[in-house]
């Protein structure tokens, strides 16, 4: 089904609500975005807590990020969301938070790219490590640009994390997952001990995720 415009807006409005509920996006920080056609993309403002945003809030840019529809400015983050929409077409929402776990594994230089737990692996996949580079600058989005392609979400060097989907559904459900999975991690490192999923069992996790997602389609 084709969303509308203003049911993008109640959409963005509740995941912000979420995020902010979990404590990935403190004070005004963090944002989302929808692609709403090749032409418009649909992103939070900057400056409002994700926790208060309300529909009308939302900003519609160009995919060169210019102004398009809106009152309030746009995430000065933009550039990062029109990036990735770029470089995968198929990606239809984008967010950026700074859940505390990841965001710790971020600032200690530590990817979240270990095969260790299954949901994971299917959901999100390997996530990697970016240099670090100045928010709202042309070199946070240079120190992704290589990343994003092969990979779900990426971890940005002493600031936080990307992750992108088909939807916002999948998008936020992947930050999720990435928190969780830090955890486990972190669990694993406390405990001194980690067992690898082998070649073997990822290609199998691979081949159920692609299943599922074709039984998904047919829906």
């Amino acid at each position: 089904m084709i969303k509308t415009d203003g049911q993008h807006r109640l959409d963005l409005v509740q995941a912000g609500r979420r995020f902010d509920e979990s404590g990935f996006c403190p004070a005004t920080s963090g944002n989302l975005s929808v692609r709403l056609d090749a032409w418009r993309v649909m992103i939070t403002p900057t400056g409002v807590s994700k926790g208060a945003m309300k529909p009308e809030d939302m900003v519609v840019v160009s995919p060169k990020g210019e102004h398009r529809f809106g009152r309030k400015h746009a995430s000065s983050e933009k550039d990062m969301h029109l990036l990735v929409y770029r470089l995968r077409p198929e990606v239809g929402a984008v967010v950026h938070a700074h859940p505390p776990k990841a965001t710790a594994f971020a600032c200690a230089g530590l990817a979240l790219d270990q095969a260790l737990a299954t949901e994971f692996s299917m959901m999100v996949g390997p996530v990697p490590l970016a240099r670090y580079g100045t928010p709202g600058t042309p070199d946070l989005a240079a120190s992704l640009e290589g990343l994003i392609p092969g990979h779900n979400a990426v971890l940005m060097g002493n600031h936080g994390v990307v992750a992108y989907g088909k939807d916002l559904f999948e998008a936020a459900g992947r930050m999720e997952m990435i928190e969780h999975f830090a955890e486990i991690v972190q669990g694993t490192l406390l405990a001194g001990r980690q067992t690898p999923l082998t070649p073997e069992d990822l290609a199998k996790l691979h081949e159920a995720a692609r299943r599922y997602g074709e039984r998904s389609k047919g829906r």
